[in-house]
């Protein structure tokens, strides 16, 4: 089974991964971007504004895509995957900015995906005074200092993006506590191993 972690920054992705990783210590845990050597230098120069173009942005989180399902993803899917982000992601931030038409996108990412899409996306949603107040704890990267409703608008896309890729989507409050929110995720993936 391959799901994914959705939501905005700070909502609360990787504590839950981490707490995944020591409930289910079989699976492959990854990320996107990221998962990959060349996907940890495509964040690093998306993150660090490198950029100008906001297609040339999309067309590397392509590439990293492209080579995080040819490593990782499609060998191991008989295994239990768990990923930080997804296409769901790469859809959204894409659907905000508004550079490329829906059709584009969703051909774009089939072909670097080869069709392949988590079954199950668990959705972290915040509010926003929830956001408000984990932004105001942290030094903000580049995505984080576009502002809070970017952030926001991204969180919306997120859930049409699922929408759109047919996924099924479980939205869970990030407000709630970190052991409350594991729990409904494990026992999500444990009806379904």
């Amino acid at each position: 089974m391959y799901v994914a972690l959705e939501g905005i920054d700070t909502a609360g992705k990787s504590t839950q991964i981490a707490r995944l990783r020591h409930t289910f210590p079989a699976a492959v845990i990854t990320k996107e971007p990221g998962g990959t050597a060349v996907g940890s230098k495509i964040r690093d120069i998306v993150l660090h504004h490198e950029l100008q173009s906001s297609k040339a942005e999309f067309l590397l989180f392509l590439a990293d895509r492209a080579e995080h399902m040819t490593r990782i993803i499609e060998p191991n899917l008989k295994k239990l995957i768990i990923s930080d982000r997804s296409v769901v992601s790469g859809i959204a931030y894409a659907l905000v900015k508004g550079d490329i038409s829906r059709t584009a996108l969703l051909h774009m990412n089939r072909f670097a995906t080869g069709g392949i899409y988590p079954e199950k996306i668990f959705l972290l949603r915040l509010t926003e005074e929830a956001l408000k107040y984990r932004l105001s704890q942290k030094k903000l990267d580049g995505i984080e200092a576009r502002g809070i409703p970017y952030l926001l608008e991204i969180q919306e896309a997120l859930v049409e993006a699922a929408s759109v890729l047919d996924i099924t989507l479980v939205t869970l409050d990030a407000s709630q506590s970190i052991e409350v929110i594991s729990h409904s995720i494990i026992t999500n993936i444990k009806e379904y191993e």
